[in-house]
């Protein structure tokens, strides 16, 4: 196996394929990328046949703005026979993987590919037997072992592989299942929703996302991110000339600022999140971001990126490192990543989080 599959965005290929040859070649891994417009989904060859591993191993997955999912694949399996598809991907995996901790049968993000899910979920279960049969499946999930993926990109063709749990996304298609809350103001809310999925380890969301805790929302009309705030009982400034949504105002936990978002500044100090989706120039609001930060105003963000038509790695890339530069230049330790989600369209969310160190090197936070 000498392939590395990323799953994207129907439309994003090209992004997508900039960013793994970039990122490879950091590790000096190199090899060649197939695109093929609009089929979610992208594959990098390696030149060098065992550096596919390694790169799913040594790159890691959060890194990545623009792919959903990272694996390790061989050659197309074609034109599986219909009364035996298994046998071949048995074969496939033969000797590639032992004792995988889950399997995932799963499509490109497209119409066209939807149509096979049925037949996915269906082909789930037999095949999950044969590969506990020959060990290559653990007989129980296992969490912390590699996940093994059958990625069906048109009816008896499909790609086998695997990924390494630890640095993978966890979702199946590398896509959070939400639900649109009916009493959430707009669907933008699902944005922030998944963002918190995404960047936030669950077991640290009693911590990070807990009860009682100050925040903003920057260009918050009508609520949608709000919602989420309140919703996770936080106390917020919405701060936005528009109208918010009465039934948020109506929680107490909400004070409406008619203020621009770029002037405003917090009423107090101990404001723990700063969320903001304005339709900006992005390198305006990464600088508004840096400035928060670096300011102390906050101790995380989460931001939208709005993208260009053209150039779009190239733009975000561009923001990325103004923000990390501000951060860096004034001293702050800090974590960026970003990713274009799910609930995303033309733009991709970034994430900031601020450590305060009593002793340099240390990420003890105050």
């Amino acid at each position: 196996m000498n392939k590395v599959i990323l799953y994207c965005r129907p439309g994003f290929e090209k992004e997508c394929a900039s960013e793994i040859t970039e990122k490879a070649g950091a590790l000096e891994i190199y090899g060649f990328v197939r695109v093929k417009d609009n089929s979610g989904y992208v594959i990098f060859e390696c030149y060098q046949h065992e550096e596919a591993d390694r790169l799913i191993r040594e790159l890691p997955f959060s890194d990545l703005i623009f792919a959903r999912q990272m694996l390790l694949t061989g050659e197309l399996l074609r034109d599986l026979p219909m009364d035996d598809r298994i046998t071949p991907i048995v074969g496939m995996l033969t000797g590639a993987v032992k004792g995988a901790g889950d399997l995932r049968v799963e499509v490109p993000d497209t119409n066209e590919s939807k149509e096979l899910m049925k037949f996915c979920r269906k082909f789930t279960v037999p095949l999950r037997g044969a590969l506990r049969a020959q060990k290559i499946l653990a007989v129980r999930e296992e969490p912390f072992r590699p996940v093994i993926h059958v990625f069906f990109i048109a009816p008896g063709c499909c790609y086998v592989g695997y990924s390494y749990s630890n640095n993978n996304s966890p979702f199946y298609m590398g896509i959070p299942r939400l639900k649109f809350p009916s009493e959430a103001p707009s669907r933008s809310t699902l944005k922030l929703e998944e963002a918190f999925h995404v960047f936030i380890p669950r077991d640290e969301w009693d911590e990070r996302l807990g009860s009682g805790m100050y925040a903003v929302d920057l260009g918050a009309c009508p609520g949608g991110w709000t919602y989420q705030l309140v919703q996770r009982s936080m106390m917020v400034h919405a701060v936005d000339n528009g109208t918010m949504a009465e039934s948020l105002m109506a929680t107490g936990q909400v004070i409406h600022h008619r203020e621009d978002g770029f002037r405003f500044e917090p009423p107090r100090n101990n404001v723990y999140w700063l969320v903001c989706d304005m339709v900006e120039k992005p390198a305006r609001v990464a600088q508004l971001a840096a400035d928060w930060v670096v300011k102390g105003w906050c101790r995380e963000a989460i931001i939208n990126l709005k993208l260009p038509m053209k150039k779009r790695y190239e733009e975000v890339s561009q923001n990325l490192a103004l923000l990390r530069d501000a951060l860096k230049e004034n001293d702050i330790h800090s974590e960026v990543h970003a990713k274009q989600l799910y609930h995303d369209r033309e733009e991709v969310t970034v994430h900031i989080r601020r450590f305060w160190s009593a002793v340099p090197g240390r990420r003890d936070e105050r």
